[in-house]
């Protein structure tokens, strides 16, 4: 916290450690998991937006109805990994996905 002109000023991070909870706590990775499954969505809206189809339109390039669709853009939660790759690979847009082992051990059994 900075007092800026007589206010109290504090950073994302702070105001995320006092109202969430600190990083790395459960309560915070529920809300980043959240945030993010919030991002997948308004990504796969904006994609059909730009390939100008409506989501009737993309329900049937996929194979599901449009309010499959409408639920996944306003929150990817309850949607399966093939689903998502489905959307994207009719929206013609490339998938990415990312995985960081936050220990350093890895074990095979």
């Amino acid at each position: 916290m900075k007092i800026k002109n007589g206010l109290e000023v504090y950073t994302h991070a702070e105001m995320l450690d006092m109202h969430v909870g600190p990083a790395g706590s459960p309560e915070r990775e529920a809300y980043e998991f959240e945030l993010n499954l919030e991002l997948l969505g308004d990504m796969i809206k904006t994609a059909r937006q730009e390939r100008n189809l409506t989501q009737e339109q993309l329900g049937q390039l996929v194979g599901v109805q449009k309010a499959q669709i409408s639920k996944l853009e306003r929150s990817a939660r309850n949607v399966t990994i093939d689903t998502v790759l489905k959307v994207f690979t009719a929206l013609k847009a490339k998938v990415a996905f990312k995985v960081e082992l936050l220990d350093q051990e890895v074990r095979l059994l």
